[in-house]
């Protein structure tokens, strides 16, 4: 049995861009999200979110059934907690408030079996029946580092500089609030941050990623972004508006 594809990984390195969804915290979700057939990963919150560990093993078997990536965010840049969750099963492994070069490296150091990293070894669900999984993992496991933090901005170029990163991914909300202008991405400062280090990640022959809506995904794939990250709450919310719009409409009453 060879290792399951990581679908996020290859497309992104062969220049694609990859659509993935949040707010999918339930394997019964990712199964119908799933079906559509239209999306390429599926992002897991476990640093603001409910998905722990003991959740993970559902969660991406649902993800593989697909071939969706299935893309952890853990809630703390320490080495055994993203291996630990590489273990469990994800396909790939997002870290935030990575604000340095070594903060990178450590993830590096985390998500990766030697020579290129310290990944503790044990194996992961995804290994199960791959009697060369030790081998060939780093091939097929994602990393991303979220620039999240002013600090991050300042130190961008060396974080650029760490290999191995799949995607280094500014992320608008927790910029804003670190610039001061907390609760408000369409600050115009925040969105000019956002743009320029967007752009400097693709100069750097990096590939980028943020955070998107039905508003402005064009304008950020137009930009060459290639991880397109969305949530699904907000086409709910508009689905139920509409829904509810209609039954208005039927029942507002006709002009005789």
């Amino acid at each position: 049995m060879n290792a399951r594809p990581n679908r996020v990984k290859q497309k992104l390195a062969a220049g694609e861009t990859v659509c993935v969804a949040g707010g999918l915290d339930n394997s019964d979700m990712i199964d119908q999200f799933g079906s559509t057939g239209l999306f390429d990963g599926i992002w897991l919150e476990g640093e603001h979110g409910p998905v722990d560990f003991n959740d993970i093993a559902d969660l991406t078997r649902a993800c593989d059934l697909w071939g969706l990536s299935s893309i952890y965010r853990v809630n703390h840049n320490e080495q055994s907690v993203i291996y630990r969750a590489l273990d469990r099963g994800v396909q790939g492994i997002c870290v935030p408030h990575v604000n340095t070069r070594a903060e990178a490296e450590n993830v590096v150091a985390g998500g990766k079996f030697a020579p290129v990293g310290q990944r503790g070894m044990f194996g992961s669900r995804q290994g199960f029946g791959v009697t060369n999984y030790l081998k060939v993992a780093n091939d097929h496991t994602f990393l991303m580092v979220l620039i999240e933090d002013v600090i991050a901005i300042e130190n961008l170029d060396e974080i650029l500089d760490v290999d191995h990163i799949d995607t280094f991914y500014v992320a608008p909300a927790d910029l804003a609030a670190s610039m001061g202008h907390i609760g408000n991405i369409e600050h115009p400062e925040v969105q000019d941050t956002v743009d320029r280090s967007l752009a400097r990640i693709h100069e750097r022959g990096r590939v980028s990623g943020t955070l998107t809506n039905n508003d402005n995904v064009a304008k950020y794939a137009a930009a060459g972004v290639q991880f397109l990250f969305t949530v699904v709450a907000p086409w709910i919310a508009a689905g139920a508006r509409e829904f509810v719009k209609q039954v208005a409409n039927a029942n507002r009453p006709t002009r005789s």
